[in-house]
């Protein structure tokens, strides 16, 4: 074998080592999310106000009563890159409690939303009473949750996907264009946000309709949209977990009675 030959082989050789290793070193980052904070993961189990059940997909969140009105409605929600499905228990359950609508919290792929190719229907199996969607998420997830709107919204692309009526994104913006999609959306906005910042959203909603609505927390920070702790290049929260939960579910109150009317 020439001196040629053998530096071809070792350089391949090499290239597919690094290759390698930086597919391993990726799995293991993906597979230590932001954990869950134990209190608030409590919190929503306890809660008599919902009934949650774990699936091999995720969760579902169900109202335990109804007559609120919103029960033939439902919630795919996605969370946001590396951070356990089980982070936003107590916020999601604080949206069901509030609405009597049904969340179905997704576990993506390696905890990144975006490397989930599932379609929508695999998770809106899992409440199958539920006729009317909505599709949200959070920072990354909300970015994937646009694509699933965008598709449902082309009904040419995929006809056997559930009808999504509308969009919520949390700390999130689309990079795909649905100015035109007719669908209804809300955008919560942290504003201590440091990561997904106000200005960052703002500068994106022209691929929004322009009824979008904005909820903005004030004093909230990028984590509160979950129960995972800080959040590296985040801003300083000065409101609490609990009101985080209370002014979303309430604006979801608000946003979904919009729908129905």
């Amino acid at each position: 074998m020439s001196s040629r030959a053998r530096r071809t082989i070792i350089v391949v050789g090499a290239v597919f080592a690094s290759l390698g290793l930086f597919v391993v070193g990726f799995v293991v980052y993906a597979s230590l999310p932001y954990r869950a904070d134990e209190d608030a993961y409590l919190a929503a189990w306890r809660s008599n106000a919902v009934q949650i059940t774990g699936t091999d997909r995720g969760f579902v969140i169900e109202p335990t009563t109804t007559g609120r009105g919103s029960e033939d409605i439902g919630l795919v929600f996605i969370p946001g890159a590396r951070v356990e499905p089980s982070a936003y228990l107590f916020r999601m359950a604080g949206i069901v409690a509030e609405t009597g609508m049904t969340v179905v919290i997704t576990r993506p792929t390696l905890n990144f939303a975006i490397l989930d190719s599932r379609p929508l229907e695999t998770f809106t199996a899992d409440a199958p009473t539920i006729d009317t969607w909505l599709v949200g998420g959070h920072s990354l997830g909300g970015v994937r949750a646009c694509q699933w709107a965008q598709s449902s919204a082309n009904s040419a692309e995929s006809p056997a996907s559930p009808e999504v009526v509308g969009l919520m994104l949390f700390g999130s913006y689309c990079a795909d264009d649905l100015s035109g999609s007719g669908l209804a959306v809300a955008t919560f906005v942290a504003s201590n946000d440091g990561l997904s910042t106000p200005e960052d959203i703002a500068q994106r909603a022209k691929l929004l309709p322009d009824d979008a609505i904005t909820f903005t927390l004030e004093g909230a920070n990028h984590a509160q949209f979950g129960d995972y702790g800080a959040q590296a290049g985040d801003g300083e929260a000065t409101i609490s977990t609990d009101e985080v939960q209370r002014q979303i579910a309430l604006s979801t109150a608000e946003f979904v009675q919009q729908i129905r009317d």
